[in-house]
């Protein structure tokens, strides 16, 4: 078997959503859901489910007034005898978001869910139930395993268009009936403001859906809150969200573009100009916004391992909360990096440890991809490699590190999976093209954007010896999602010879490009 089927998943979701149609903001102003004037709590947001293991999950909703997060959970979607789970109370202090975390669960099954809001005076009233599912991972690895990856949405100003129909790629995306979706970074874009209508080059107009929040680049608290409920206003999004669990990251967009810990804004269109506050800020509403488990840690850090059966563990990196500072990147040496000391070791360790066939390396940045940053005017650089193609000096330092511990600790099936610079693209990486020579060849697949302006493609740095192998992009900046370039990946694992096969998308889901790994090799 490659891949279990479960058919009666969409056509229970097609019930289970059209029965909570009627929790649909308005779309223009984000009004509080029409039977809410009934005085009980409801959940126009939709639900959502993350970080899904073997035997755990887990679910997000939204309250449009104080409650008290129910959660019951059923082998079938006729409920009978329901497991029940009590979440938390549901307040201002989180803008009446909440997670619950699902214990014991039972490996490889299909689990159906439905969130209730209860008055917290009164337990009996409880609004108009929603209801969602997913899949748990499988103990077995015959069932194989597959996933979509892709980033970037509602960025430069191309928002939530109603007569291109809003975010149309989860549509597609959903069809593969994917286990989860990982989502690479720029889940919003705080720092980027949506107008009513946007020029096209051909004469027409793309019209957004716009908000008070999303008329200028966030700033405080209720401002980040509001990039994320933005986002929760497309139906297709919705759908997708009740449908696959996702396992979420961030870059930059979700505080500001290419920002950098200690960082003073020199755009004049803040008031705000630390950086540090803006992300204590923007690093608050993401942990209110999304289903991540590390985000209740003491220390609430993104990246994390998702352990996803005896196929895959997700290795998922933060390249932004621990880097140094923006800078032509070519020092000699330079110990903080991209990642940060902590989190390099906590990534070589476990990845030593992992016994998964698979080892995919979630990066919000790409390696071998030249991303300047020059907001400020200076050549700086923004992700790893800086165009020089000989050894390795900057951030790239760090990289060859990792890349020599893999192939010295033999580890297998490493596959390397971005988003961030709006194309798609796959590179091959090996030591017989590169400067660097002290490491295992290995593939990194670009994709996205999910919903943003497309760019054309960045030039390759060759320290590590990339091949671009394939490359879809435009060739003019900014083309909007109504142009095209818009794209998502696919990861097929099969159970039965371990093949891991990817596939690079446009928008409709029209595969462009696929390669097939074997499983067991050093790097990849």
């Amino acid at each position: 078997m490659s891949h279990r089927p479960f058919p009666g998943r969409r056509s229970v979701l097609r019930g289970s959503l059209a029965a909570s149609a009627a929790l649909t903001l308005p779309a223009a102003v984000g009004a509080a859901p029409a039977f809410a004037l009934s005085g009980r709590p409801g959940a126009g947001w939709g639900v959502q489910t993350g970080d899904v293991t073997c035997d755990s999950g887990l679910v997000w909703v939204r309250s449009d007034r104080p409650a008290r997060m129910i959660v019951e959970t059923s082998a079938t979607e006729s409920f009978r005898n329901p497991r029940r789970w009590r979440g938390p109370l549901l307040g201002a202090d989180t803008d009446f978001t909440g997670t619950t975390a699902l214990r014991g669960l039972p490996a490889g099954e299909q689990i159906h869910y439905r969130v209730l809001l209860a008055d917290p005076d009164d337990p009996r009233r409880t609004g108009e139930p929603v209801t969602g599912t997913f899949r748990t991972a499988s103990a077995k690895r015959r069932d194989g395993v597959r996933f979509v990856w892709s980033g970037d949405l509602a960025g430069q100003g191309w928002g939530i268009n109603p007569e291109f129909g809003g975010y149309r790629i989860y549509d597609a995306m959903a069809k593969l009936d994917p286990d989860f979706f990982l989502c690479s970074g720029d889940n919003v874009y705080a720092d980027g403001p949506i107008s009513e209508t946007v020029a096209l080059p051909d004469g027409r107009t793309w019209r957004n859906i716009t908000t008070e929040e999303k008329a200028k680049v966030a700033e405080t608290l209720a401002e980040f809150r509001g990039n994320f409920r933005y986002n929760l206003l497309d139906e297709n999004l919705k759908r997708f969200n009740a449908q696959v669990p996702s396992i979420i990251q961030w870059d930059d967009h979700e505080v500001t573009n290419n920002w950098y810990p200690g960082e003073i804004l020199t755009d004049t269109r803040y008031t705000e100009k630390s950086v540090d506050v803006l992300a204590a800020r923007a690093r608050q509403a993401f942990s209110e916004y999304f289903p991540i488990s590390t985000l209740r840690r003491p220390d609430g850090r993104v990246y994390r391992v998702q352990k996803y059966g005896p196929l895959l563990d997700v290795f998922v990196l933060d390249m932004r909360t621990y880097r140094n500072a923006n800078s032509t990147d070519d020092q000699a040496t330079d110990p903080q990096g991209i990642l940060g000391r902590e989190q390099l070791e906590w990534l070589k360790s476990e990845l030593a440890r992992s016994r998964a066939v698979w080892k995919v390396i979630a990066s919000d940045m790409p390696l071998g991809l030249v991303v300047p940053d020059t907001g400020d005017g200076k050549p700086n650089i923004e992700a790893v490699a800086q165009g020089d193609p000989g050894a390795p000096l900057g951030r790239e330092l760090q990289i060859a590190e990792l890349l020599r511990y893999i192939k010295h600790r033999r580890i297998t099936g490493t596959v390397w999976l971005t988003a961030d610079v709006h194309y798609t693209s796959a590179q091959h990486y090996d030591p017989s093209r590169a400067a660097f020579k002290d490491f295992a060849p290995f593939w990194e697949f670009v994709s996205g954007p999910l919903n943003a302006g497309a760019f054309p493609a960045n030039t390759l740095d060759g320290t590590f010896g990339p091949d671009r192998v394939f490359l879809k992009a435009p060739t003019t900046a900014n083309v909007s999602p109504a142009g095209g370039y818009q794209f998502f990946g696919e990861v097929d694992i099969d159970g039965d010879s371990g093949e891991l096969t990817v596939r690079l998308r446009e928008q409709d889901g029209t595969v462009l490009f696929t390669q097939v790994l074997q499983p067991g090799r050093v790097g990849q």
